[in-house]
């Protein structure tokens, strides 16, 4: 029986790890995936050693705070993985988790994918000869990261974004709105402040002020806030309760990103996979995002990209509007959201633009990455 270990870090790398095995499954229907992962790991048939949300942790005092129980799950699972081990190792994501264990696994003669490219071209990039030591084969979701490595002789393949795959072409707001029960006409605010318990300490009570704002200026909105945890939910509603706004006209999703994005008239998004998603769904939308003054500090260091947003990066243009730390205000994220809920002409530039980027990354991912890992299994 082929054996496949993986490795998935947070809620993106479950999505992308799912439809992966989803894809190998085709080829190897008997083969058994296991390691750390999450739900939509385990429908597709994966056995999690451990929970993904034990990885999911952004910036580094965040980071800090969690190193020993992170690092003492990592010497675990590379002790179980070269006691018996896999047919290859897969890991989606969470580099500064897998590459160490990647390079270790390698040295044992197991070989190792590592599926979505590190932000090399996002700040630090001379992380790339660590990679090139670490991993058999990059799969990379982003069509300018393949000559980064290519320079490097470090084999890599283009596989494009399951998203893209996912996402229609056409707009979705007609068929999301009915579903969540809105009216076709009703001006509706869609609000992500992100997946991680570490962004809604961060972000949740400049999400709620910025709503309160919104709904001074549009009293008849609606205000969409879908979460994909208890946890998550619980943090906003604390915000809510501290704000006084518990009166406001915003619903609480459990899950329900998509529906929202698509409903939406415009959306506020925390930087991250969510930004993508929301130009895939071809919501007009503001970035923003706060993090502790400690991790900005070092984030800003060592960044290359004028942008963080990943609409603004793929189209080497900052069309969407971006508010980073100190400049993300409630009085400066209401006033652009609410500017571009009225400005037609600009909404509907921002979704050609949109248009553009989904044709770009639609590529048939999960078959082409795929397609990359079998010859590891076969030779």
């Amino acid at each position: 029986m082929i054996r496949i270990a993986m490795v998935a870090g947070e809620a993106s790398g479950d999505m992308l790890a799912a439809h992966l095995i989803e894809a190998l499954k085709t080829h190897l229907p008997d083969a058994c995936f296991f390691g750390i992962g999450g739900q939509k790991m385990e429908s597709a048939g994966f056995e999690a050693w451990w929970p993904h949300e034990k990885l999911a942790v952004r910036g580094y005092a965040e980071v800090l705070r969690h190193y020993r129980e992170i690092t003492g799950i990592r010497r675990q699972l590379l002790a179980r993985l070269l006691k018996d081990k896999p047919d290859v190792f897969i890991a989606v994501d969470a580099p500064d988790f897998n590459l160490w264990l990647e390079a270790r696994l390698k040295k044992q003669g197991i070989p190792t994918i590592h599926y979505v490219s590190p932000s090399i071209w996002a700040w630090r990039g001379g992380r790339i000869k660590k990679i090139g030591k670490a991993v058999s084969h990059v799969l990379a979701l982003f069509p300018f990261e393949a000559p980064l490595y290519e320079k490097r002789h470090i084999p890599v393949s283009y596989v494009g974004h399951p998203l893209a795959d996912l996402t229609p072409m056409e707009s979705l707001r007609q068929v999301a709105r009915e579903r969540l029960a809105l009216s076709q006409t009703v001006k509706v605010f869609a609000l992500l402040p992100g997946s991680r318990q570490s962004e809604l300490k961060f972000m949740a009570e400049l999400f709620v002020d910025t709503a309160k704002k919104l709904h001074e200026r549009f009293p008849e909105a609606i205000f969409l806030a879908p979460f994909i945890s208890r946890e998550t939910r619980t943090q906003f509603e604390i915000a809510l309760w501290k704000l006084e706004a518990q009166e406001l006209p915003i619903r609480l999703l459990f899950g329900h990103a998509r529906d929202a994005l698509a409903a939406c008239d415009v959306a506020l998004v925390a930087s991250g996979t969510a930004t993508l998603e929301a130009a895939l769904l071809k919501a007009p939308m503001v970035i923003t995002y706060r993090m502790s003054p400690w991790s900005w500090w070092l984030m800003k260091r060592m960044r290359y990209q004028p942008w963080v947003g990943l609409p603004n990066i793929l189209a080497n243009f900052g069309f969407v509007p971006e508010f980073l730390q100190e400049a993300a205000t409630s009085d400066a994220l209401a006033q652009t959201l609410g500017d571009l809920a009225v400005d037609e002409p600009t909404r509907s530039g921002m979704i050609r633009m949109f248009e553009t980027l989904h044709e770009q990354l639609r590529q048939g991912t999960a078959k082409k990455a795929a397609a990359a890992i079998l010859p590891y299994l076969k030779s």
